[in-house]
This record gives C-alpha cells, structure tokens and sequence, in this order.
C-alpha cells in the first residue's frame, strides 16, 4: 500500500466525487419514485418512468456505490490509523452501511416499479426519501469534525 500512498489526495478526491454522484442518485431515484406510485394510471408517464429508474439506478448509482466503496477502502488500506483516531470513523462506516442497504432497498422497489407489483403511496416514497439525508449528516459531520 505504501506506492499508493502518494496518490491518497487523489483518491479521496476520486470518493468525494463518487460519493457525491452516489448520493444525488439516492436522492433522487425515490423522488422519481413519488411520481411513479403517484401516476399509476398514467402509463405514457410510467413507461417514461421506468426508463429513467433503471438508467438512474444501474447506470450512476451502481458505478458510484462501487467507487465510493473501492477508494474508501484504498484511503483506509493506506492509513489504517485512521481506526485509531476516534469514533467518528466506526460511525461513519455504520452510516454507510445504512446507505448500502438502502441503496439495495432502492433497487427492490426499482424491480416492484418494473413489474408494475410495487403498492407504495407516494407519501411513503416522500418519507423513506429522508433517510439518505439523515446518513448524509451523520457521515458530513464525522468526516468533518474527527471526534
């Protein structure tokens, strides 16, 4: 790991970037979801849907996942230290774990929308739309503050 070392900056530069893209589409695919549960009716408006959850899903949000996983554990491999720093690092990758199974929630429902199975309000796609936002704080402020 040592000849990696000289390239950290640029890898945590490759997971911000990662990260950042995973989120916007954790943000948004269950925004997409709202409307989709909302328009059931509307078949011209699902099929569209459809169409925009897989490429969103499969196309930004598996290759981000995998990026933000693979630098991450690069910047850890690297400075394994960072272990022994404090908490923050533990709850960090708690919350990210959260993340990573609500990523696979996500694509659950991707499927359920697919098949045209999934049953789910639009007010629940509103609600469980929150949670990528209460990981994005915990990991933001345990990234930042170190404790």
């Amino acid at each position: 790991m040592e000849i990696l070392s000289e390239y950290y900056s640029w890898i945590k530069v490759m997971h911000i970037i990662a990260f950042v893209s995973w989120m916007a589409m954790l943000f948004y695919l269950p925004r997409i979801f709202v409307y989709h549960s909302e328009n059931r009716s509307n078949k011209s408006y699902t099929d569209i849907a459809k169409v925009q959850e897989r490429k969103l899903y499969s196309f930004i949000g598996k290759p981000a996942m995998v990026l933000t996983l693979i630098t991450g554990i690069l910047m850890i491999a690297i400075n394994p230290t960072l272990f022994k720093m404090g908490a923050w690092l533990h709850l960090k990758l708690l919350f990210v774990v959260f993340l990573l199974i609500y990523h696979f929630v996500c694509g659950y429902y991707l499927k359920r929308f697919k098949d045209d199975r999934c049953e789910k309000s639009g007010i629940f796609f509103r609600i469980f739309n929150e949670i990528p936002t209460l990981c994005l704080i915990v990991i933001t402020i345990c990234a930042v503050i170190k404790f």
